[in-house]
């Protein structure tokens, strides 16, 4: 071998443990879905693809709840998704009222910026939902707002904002929305249409269980005007809904981008599970694990973020007992017991930990690994805890 080429590496094919996955995401998949990413390749303009990707979106404005034409998968995670959204709607001057009560109406702010629009900010505390009365306010001070931002359910803390009284605000001062309900979307109440939601949009590796790297969008009539209306070109190419509408239409589709193949057939098989279920099943199932969850916590002593009236069924967060080393407690999940939960983000971190109950994580044997796993954890770190108590706790929740 000559001196300038270097050995040829070694490497065994990677094989990656089986874990239960009980953090803000991703959530398990349904077997499946699994199957479905493992089916055979075909191409992005393949006549049976396309037919796939057509119900896709029918699968897809069921699960919104909604009849807007627009209604796709964007090729890109959740924050991609988030981009499209503003880069289509927000024009270089625009001024957009952002609700941040959380991180990623954070994201959102950067978002309104970087297209060149002024956000107006509306602060709420972390743990708590967004306040309408300070939406009414806002829209009061700057009558000329063009768009209200908010998340509907906030992932780094676990609470859900009261979507349909936000977007009666907007439609009273002549706003679009655009709603974030990337963990909300098959985990609790949502209806696009009958709230009058303009762009929303969502991931595919939460409440739906399938692959990461998609994200769910909607758009409504009027959003798709003012897309049309714009002065200027979208400041991104790949996300111009004007461009990408042409690979995603019916009649006649023309290549925009090699879409993520298998990605979508797994998106398609967990919206057909969906569908299976009940959009509103999936809801009830949720709320039903969730209180089986909760119950259990509260007997270990454990305390909620949020006030229950705004809390998210398939996002729990907890403060942290104090004298309990945060790392040291996820570590010992996820070696003793293959189990992950989330950590707390920004103000929260190191102060709170984030259960996931989620799609198809969100089930009675998972609820129970859990608890078992946090009884053994907490008792080994020196923090008592009574797991009897607690599993008697949860099976009554779920048998009431």
């Amino acid at each position: 071998m000559s001196a300038t080429h270097s050995a040829r590496p070694s490497f065994a094919s990677f094989a990656p443990p089986q874990r239960t996955l009980m953090g803000p995401g991703p959530s398990d998949l349904h077997p499946r879905t699994l199957a479905a990413l493992s089916r055979p390749t075909v191409g992005h303009l393949d006549p049976t693809f396309v037919g796939m990707m057509d119900e896709l979106k029918e699968l897809l404005r069921y699960a919104f709840l909604t009849k807007n034409e627009l209604t796709f998968p964007v090729s890109g995670p959740g924050s991609v998704g988030m981009e499209t959204c503003f880069d289509n709607l927000v024009e270089p001057g625009d001024k957009v009222i952002v609700c941040r009560n959380g991180v990623f109406g954070g994201r959102m702010i950067e978002n309104v910026e970087r297209a060149g629009g002024v956000a107006v900010i509306v602060d709420d505390p972390w743990g708590m939902p967004v306040d309408p009365q300070k939406v009414e306010d806002a829209f009061k001070a700057n009558p000329d707002t063009r768009v209200l931002a908010f998340v509907h359910a906030e992932t780094s803390t676990g609470a859900r904002s009261d979507a349909k009284t936000l977007a009666e605000i907007a439609r009273r001062h002549g706003a679009l929305t655009i709603a974030d309900t990337v963990t909300s979307l098959a985990g609790c109440e949502l209806r696009v249409d009958d709230w009058g939601l303009d762009a929303v949009y969502s991931g595919s590796q939460k409440c739906l269980s399938s692959a990461p790297g998609l994200s769910p969008v909607t758009f409504s009539a009027a959003a798709q005007e003012r897309i049309k209306g714009r002065s200027r070109k979208v400041q991104s190419w790949f996300m111009d809904l004007n461009l990408v509408l042409d690979y995603w239409n019916s009649a006649k589709r023309t290549y925009h981008h090699t879409a993520p193949i298998n990605n979508l057939y797994a998106l398609h098989e967990s919206l057909v599970l969906l569908a299976e279920e009940g959009i509103e099943n999936a809801w009830a199932r949720h709320a039903r694990m969730h209180r089986m969850l909760r119950a259990g916590l509260e007997a270990m002593g454990l305390v909620f973020v949020v006030p229950e009236e705004w809390r998210l069924p398939q996002l729990n967060t907890v403060h942290i007992p104090e004298g309990v080393n945060d790392a040291e407690l996820r570590r010992r999940l996820l070696n003793n017991f293959n189990l992950e939960i989330g950590a707390g983000l920004g103000p929260l971190a190191g102060k709170v930990w984030r259960f996931g109950l989620m799609g198809h994580s969100c089930r009675e044997e998972n609820v129970l690994l859990c608890l078992e796993a946090l009884t053994e954890s907490l008792n080994a770190l020196g923090r008592p805890t009574d797991g009897d108590a607690a599993f008697a706790a949860a099976k009554a929740a779920l048998a009431s």
